[in-house]
C-alpha cells in the first residue's frame, strides 16, 4: 500500500504511477532529503515528539541509508514514486514501525520546498567557482596579451583600434556580475521553509529557527502558502544562468568567428577542435559552437518553469513537480559549458600577426582624426564631416592616413600640423583614451589589478 493509500479503494494504474513518478529525476536529492530528515527528528526530539531511543533509531537508519545510496546498493522504486517516499519506505523496511514518526508535522510539500532550496544553495556555490575559474583564465589571457592590438566592432564593422586584453577585460566583468547575481540570488533561496507543512503549518510544536540553524539557513520563512507554493527562488535562479549563457555564447560566436580563415584572430587548441568526416583539411571549433547552442536549451528551461507557474492557484499544484527536470537540467548544462569554456580559452592560440594586419586597415584611427581637428577648435560635427571627406578620398586612391603627407592633410584643413602623424599612430590612438574604462595600457593594468581585488575577495567569503 502507498503510504498514502489509506482513503483509496484501488490501486494506482500502472500508467499513472509512471506518469506520476518521479524518481527518475529527483533522486539526486538524495543528500539533501536525508539532511532534511536528521534536521526535522531533532527538532521533534527537541520539542518532546520523539524519544532519545526513537530518534536514534531514526538517525542511525537514515546515516545507513544516505552511506548505501553512495554506495549504490540502493534500488529506488516508481511505486514509491519520489526520493522522499522512496527514503521514507526504505527506513521502514530497516527499522520497522518507529520509521513511521519521521513524517510527524511534515509535508512532502515543505519537504520538497526544503530539499529544492538545499540543492540550489549548493549548485550557486558550485557555478560561483566555475565562474571564477573562468574569470582567472581571462585575467590569464589579458596579462598575457597586453599591449596586443586589435580592431574593435560595431555593427560587426571594424570601428576603433583596443587593446585585445581590453576585449578579454570587457567579458571579466561581465561574468563577474554574473557571479554577483547568483550571491543576491542566493539571499531569496536562502529561507527555510520546514515547518510549514502543507499548506497552512503545523499542530506541532517544533521551533523552526533551531531547524534554521541546523541547515544553516540565513531565515525562516514567513507564510506557510508562500513557502510551499512558489518557486520564484528557482526561475530567478534560471534566470542567472541564462544570463549567464548568454554571455557564454556572445563570446563562443566572436571566437567562432576569430577562428575562421577570413579573420584568423585565434585558433583552439587540437584538444578543443573536431575536424570534417569528409573534408580533411578542415578544423572546426565545435565547443564554441556547442555551447552557442545550449544556450537555448537553458533558456528554454526558464520559459518553462515560467509557463508552469504562471497559472497556479495558492498553494501547492502537481505542477511543480516540473520544476526539477527544468533546474536539473540548466544546472547540468551550465557547469559543463563553463568547464568546457574555461579550458578552451585558456587553450587558445592568440595569432598576433593577423591581429596586427588587421589593425592597421579600415581607418582605425578616423575618429582620432576627427578628435585631432575638434581640438584645435574645429566643432566636432564639421571635423566629423571633413574626415568622412578624407576616408572617401583614401579610399579612392587605396592609401591610409599614414600614408598622407601634411601638404595632403591640408588640402582638407589648414588646422592639420606636423603633429598629426604622432597622433595618428595606433598606440597612441589607444594610450590617448585614458580614462577610467577605457582601452589605454595603463587603465587596462589598472582593470586587471580591480579584477583580481573582485576575485580575492569573492575567495575570501565563499567555500573555494
Amino acid at each position: 500500500m502507498k503510504l498514502w493509500g489509506g482513503r483509496f479503494k484501488k490501486n494506482t494504474s500502472e500508467i499513472l504511477e509512471e506518469f506520476n513518478s518521479s524518481i527518475d529525476f529527483d533522486k539526486r536529492l538524495y543528500k539533501q532529503d536525508i539532511e532534511g530528515s536528521i534536521a526535522h527528528i531533532k527538532g521533534l526530539l527537541k520539542a518532546g515528539y520523539l524519544t532519545e531511543e526513537e530518534f536514534r533509531k531514526i538517525y542511525d537508519g537514515l546515516m545507513e541509508i544516505l552511506r548505501e545510496i553512495e554506495e549504490g546498493k540502493i534500488e529506488f522504486s516508481i511505486s514509491n514514486e519520489d526520493i522522499h517516499m522512496n527514503i521514507e519506505s526504505l527506513l521502514i523496511d530497516k527499522i520497522g514501525d518507529v520509521a513511521k514518526k519521521l513524517h510527524t508535522g511534515r509535508s512532502r510539500n515543505d519537504q520538497v520546498a526544503l530539499d529544492f532550496r538545499m540543492y540550489i544553495k549548493e549548485e550557486i556555490d558550485e557555478i560561483s567557482n566555475l565562474l571564477v575559474r573562468l574569470l582567472e583564465v581571462l585575467i590569464k589571457k589579458a596579462e598575457e596579451n597586453l599591449d596586443l592590438l586589435m580592431p574593435s566592432y560595431t555593427h560587426l564593422q571594424r570601428a576603433q583600434p583596443i587593446l585585445f586584453s581590453h576585449h578579454m577585460m570587457a567579458y571579466f566583468w561581465m561574468f563577474s556580475r554574473d557571479i554577483e547575481r547568483l550571491m543576491d540570488a542566493k539571499k531569496r533561496v536562502d529561507i527555510m521553509p520546514l515547518g510549514s507543512g502543507a499548506v497552512a503549518g503545523t499542530t506541532y510544536k517544533v521551533d523552526r529557527e533551531y531547524l534554521r540553524d541546523l541547515l544553516g539557513f540565513a531565515k525562516v520563512s514567513l507564510n506557510s502558502m508562500d513557502a510551499v507554493g512558489d518557486r520564484d527562488f528557482a526561475i530567478e535562479f534560471l534566470s542567472c544562468l541564462s544570463i549567464i549563457m548568454m554571455h557564454l555564447s556572445r563570446f563562443c560566436e566572436e571566437l567562432i568567428i576569430w577562428s575562421s580563415s577570413e579573420f584568423g584572430f585565434v585558433e583552439m587548441d587540437d584538444s578543443y577542435a573536431t575536424g570534417s568526416s569528409m573534408m580533411p583539411q578542415k578544423k572546426n571549433p565545435d565547443a564554441a559552437e556547442l555551447i552557442r547552442g545550449k544556450t537555448g536549451r537553458v533558456y528554454g528551461n526558464l520559459i518553462a518553469l515560467l509557463t508552469v507557474m504562471k497559472g497556479l492557484p495558492l498553494s501547492y499544484n502537481k505542477d511543480l513537480q516540473e520544476d526539477k527536470e527544468a533546474v536539473f537540467d540548466a544546472v547540468d548544462t551550465v557547469k559543463m559549458c563553463l568547464t568546457v569554456f574555461s579550458g578552451m580559452v585558456e587553450t587558445m592560440m592568440v595569432k598576433k600577426d593577423k591581429m596586427d594586419e588587421a589593425v592597421k586597415s579600415g581607418f582605425l584611427n578616423a575618429t582620432d582624426v576627427a578628435d585631432y581637428l575638434a581640438k584645435k577648435g574645429v566643432p566636432f560635427r564639421k571635423a566629423h564631416e571633413i574626415v568622412g571627406k578624407m576616408v572617401l578620398y583614401l579610399i579612392e586612391s587605396n592609401k591610409t592616413f599614414e600614408d598622407l603627407s601634411l601638404e595632403e592633410y591640408k588640402k582638407f584643413s589648414p588646422h592639420f600640423e606636423e603633429d598629426i602623424f604622432e597622433k595618428i599612430k595606433l598606440i597612441n590612438c589607444i594610450n590617448e583614451r585614458d580614462v577610467i574604462g577605457g582601452t589605454a595600457v595603463n587603465r587596462v593594468k589598472e582593470a586587471i589589478e580591480m579584477a583580481k581585488e573582485f576575485i580575492g575577495k569573492y575567495k575570501k567569503h565563499s567555500v573555494l
